[in-house]
C-alpha cells in the first residue's frame, strides 16, 4: 500500500500557505472537484467561502444554502460541511481557512471572544446573501483581502491582522446567540463522522455496507438513511467517490504506477479499476493522468 498522506482522517488536511501560521486564501472552481462536487469533510479551521460568479449547494450538518454571486458563508468549527454544483453550473469562489489558533495572542480575549463560539453546538455557520451586504462586511472586505493578498500587497502579519477584524464582525453577529440554551448534541451527526472516519481509514480494505453500519453501532437501513440526509447518497456511493477523489489525485501529483494506484484505493483488480474510471470519466486512467501531466 502507497504511504498516502492525504485526508487519513475525514477531517481534513488543511494545506496551509506558510507551514508556520495555519490560513490559506484560495480561488477555486468547482469544476476543478470530481463530478463538480466537493467530499464532505470539516476540520478545526474557519472556513469563509465568497462567491465570485456562478453559483453553488452547500451543505452543512445536513442544512442546504443556496450560493450565489456576492454570498458568504463562514462555517463554524468542526462542523461537517460541502459544496457541489446547482445543475452542473459552474461556480468561481474564494476559500479562506484559518486556524483559531491564530487569534490566540492575548489569552483572556481568546476565552472570551473566541472559545465560547467555536465550541457551543448552537452556531454551526453565518450565512450573508449579497442583497443584505452589498458594501463593507463581508462582500467588500473578503474581496479587498483575495485581491490585496493576490497581488503580494500584503505580508503575513496584515492577513492574521485582518482575520482579527473579520473575527470582530462574525463575535457582533453572535454575541445574543452565545446566550440561547443549546440544543442536545445532534447523535445522528456524531453517527455521521463516525462511519465517515471508518471509511477514510479503511478505504482500501475489502469493505462493505455492513462494515460502515458497525463503525457507527447501527443498523444497515439507519447507516443508509444517515448517508442520505446529510450526504445525499449511499454509503457505498461515497466510499467510491472518495477512493476516486484519491485516485484522481494520486494519477495528477505522482509517478506511482496505476496497478499501485488501483490497489492502494482499494481496487484489487486493475481492469475493474480502468472500467469504473472510464465509465466515471470517459478516460482511461492512463489518458486522465497524461492530459493533466501535459498541462
Amino acid at each position: 500500500m502507497l504511504d498516502i498522506n492525504m485526508l487519513q482522517d475525514a477531517a481534513e488536511i488543511i494545506q496551509y500557505d506558510s507551514p508556520d501560521i495555519p490560513y490559506t486564501i484560495q480561488s477555486r472552481k468547482l469544476s476543478n472537484f470530481t463530478d463538480m462536487r466537493a467530499l464532505c469533510h470539516w476540520h478545526d479551521d474557519i472556513e469563509i467561502i465568497y462567491v465570485f460568479d456562478g453559483e453553488m449547494i452547500y451543505d452543512i450538518n445536513g442544512k442546504i444554502l443556496h450560493l450565489k454571486a456576492g454570498d458568504t458563508v463562514i462555517v463554524n468549527s468542526h462542523q461537517m460541511h460541502f459544496g457541489y454544483a446547482s445543475q452542473n453550473k459552474e461556480c468561481i469562489f474564494t476559500c479562506i481557512l484559518f486556524h483559531p489558533n491564530l487569534l490566540k495572542s492575548n489569552i483572556f480575549m481568546y476565552e472570551k471572544y473566541v472559545k465560547p463560539i467555536i465550541t457551543t453546538p448552537v452556531i454551526e455557520y453565518w450565512y450573508f446573501p449579497h442583497d443584505e451586504f452589498k458594501t463593507g462586511f463581508p462582500g467588500t472586505q473578503l474581496t479587498n483581502l483575495y485581491n490585496k493578498y493576490q497581488s503580494g500587497l500584503m505580508n503575513d502579519y496584515e492577513v492574521v491582522g485582518a482575520f482579527y477584524v473579520i473575527w470582530n464582525e462574525i463575535y457582533k453577529h453572535t454575541d445574543s446567540k452565545l446566550y440561547i440554551d443549546p440544543v442536545s448534541q445532534n447523535t445522528d451527526i456524531h453517527i455521521q463522522k463516525e462511519m465517515i472516519t471508518y471509511i477514510t481509514s479503511h478505504y482500501y480494505d475489502n469493505i462493505d455496507l455492513e462494515d460502515i453500519a458497525a463503525a457507527g453501532n447501527i443498523s444497515r437501513s439507519k447507516c443508509c438513511q444517515i448517508f442520505k440526509k446529510y450526504m445525499h447518497q449511499s454509503p457505498v456511493a461515497y466510499l467510491n467517490a472518495y477512493r476516486m477523489e484519491l485516485s484522481c489525485t494520486l494519477l495528477k501529483t505522482t509517478s506511482y504506477s496505476i496497478t499501485s494506484i488501483a490497489t492502494s484505493c482499494g481496487y484489487n483488480h486493475l481492469s475493474y479499476f480502468s472500467k469504473i474510471f472510464l465509465k466515471k470519466f470517459g478516460c482511461t486512467p492512463m489518458e486522465y493522468r497524461k492530459k493533466f501531466q501535459s498541462c
